[in-house]
């Protein structure tokens, strides 16, 4: 088709996150980020790449996302990249929560729409944001395909055996309580990733792939497909995470509501705001943590430990889930950026395949590179995340075949 380009939305709840890019070769035309939307100090940062121009920055009220979209497509217009060109084939959005309904990138039409929004009771927080920035952008291009990629698809593959709690089957159903599992994009981008980089096919390639940022998630990929994840119905579930619990008793909820009297509310906030890192040290950066652990901080230390002694368990699961592991990858903000987290989170696993050079862990890099020593049963490597180019060529793959 002659229309290349493919602009991607992420559009959170005050948040507008953007980036153009032309798929003749996945090159990033412009970047961007709308924040503090419906207040007087909103501001706008705007990155035009095709041009080496420089960022502009904007502040001022930004009412709503229509608004914030009209501002974006200003911008763009600017460098000559507008929304109205004919250049433009399609926009690619991000929606956290598909369900079991949606197991790959689909054209967005009122039906979708709708189930969208029939998923909101299991993603309040992202859905109906999601769904603002799909309605603001088909009201400014209702001519131009819009395809929603989904958090959830990539892990729709997992068997039964790992999406199912052990709960009542009929209030399961009835409430649409199973795992579901996040950060899919960048699971399937990075698990894809990994196999290139081994120089094999991803059919051919056992991986497990962990994505440690401010939320923080492993996967356990067999051939190119998800099988079991440590997130759940929620982004709750699995490692412990900047300021989220990661796995924790369900007890826990009562006790808390019965003899601490706090209500669910409180509790929801305690678990997902007031815990993970922040919950144990005060600190959610890791850079920080590590900073004060160097200083002999012990809380510090604590924090550091218990979030490692969680990577190792779901490490050690995933391997044997897999059986045979040919690459564990570590990805986004804390995986691709501390060293320190790669080497405790690998130490001590030697008997599994699995160690980590020092000298090569220590090198800080963009490129997809390999951190393990030569000749590893098991390559350790360092993968940096593209979850927007991932949406992109998910979204341009689908056009181009209509």
């Amino acid at each position: 088709m002659s229309s290349t380009r493919v602009l991607v939305l992420n559009s959170g709840s005050s948040s507008v996150k953007y980036q153009l890019l032309d798929m003749r070769g996945g090159s990033r035309l412009a970047v961007g980020l709308v924040e503090r939307i419906g207040e007087e100090t909103s501001r706008l940062k705007h990155t035009p790449l095709h041009s080496g121009g420089e960022t502009r920055e904007s502040t001022g009220p930004i009412p709503d996302h229509e608004a914030a979209l009209k501002a974006v497509s200003e911008e763009l217009t600017k460098d000559g990249l507008g929304l109205d060109s004919p250049e433009l084939a399609a926009i690619g959005h991000r929606v956290v929560h598909g369900g079991k309904s949606f197991t790959e990138p689909t054209v967005i039409d009122d039906a979708v729409l709708a189930e969208i929004e029939r998923l909101i009771p299991v993603a309040p927080l992202h859905n109906p944001a999601n769904l603002t920035g799909i309605r603001t952008a088909q009201a400014l291009r209702p001519d131009l395909p819009q395809v929603a990629v989904f958090d959830t698809a990539f892990h729709t593959t997992m068997p039964e055996a790992a999406a199912r709690y052990a709960i009542d089957v009929k209030t399961a159903d009835e409430y649409r309580v199973r795992r579901y599992g996040f950060h899919g994009t960048s699971h399937a981008y990075v698990s894809r990733a990994t196999a290139e980089l081994l120089g094999r096919a991803p059919e051919d390639v056992n991986v497990i792939v962990l994505h440690l940022g401010n939320g923080a998630s492993a996967s356990a990929v067999e051939k190119g497909r998800c099988v079991d994840t440590s997130m759940g119905l929620t982004p709750l579930e699995g490692l412990v995470m900047g300021t989220r619990s990661g796995d924790l008793d369900p007890a826990v909820i009562f006790h808390l509501a019965r003899v601490g009297g706090l209500s669910t509310d409180e509790i929801d906030t305690l678990l997902n705001k007031r815990s993970g890192l922040i919950g144990l040290c005060g600190d959610n950066d890791m850079r920080e943590i590590r900073r004060r652990v160097d200083e002999g901080d012990e809380q510090a230390r604590l924090a550091f430990d218990i979030y490692i002694h969680r990577l190792k368990k779901y490490i050690g699961a995933y391997y044997a889930v897999l059986g045979r592991v040919d690459a564990v990858a570590f990805t986004a903000g804390v995986g691709e950026n501390a060293a320190p987290v790669r080497e405790a989170a690998i130490a001590g696993l030697q008997e599994l395949g699995l160690a980590v050079d020092e000298g090569l862990n220590a090198v800080r890099s963009d490129e997809p590179r390999l951190i393990s020593p030569a000749g590893s049963r098991v390559a350790v490597a360092v993968v940096p995340t593209d979850e927007e180019l991932e949406i992109a060529t998910q979204t341009y793959a689908l056009v181009a075949r209509k």
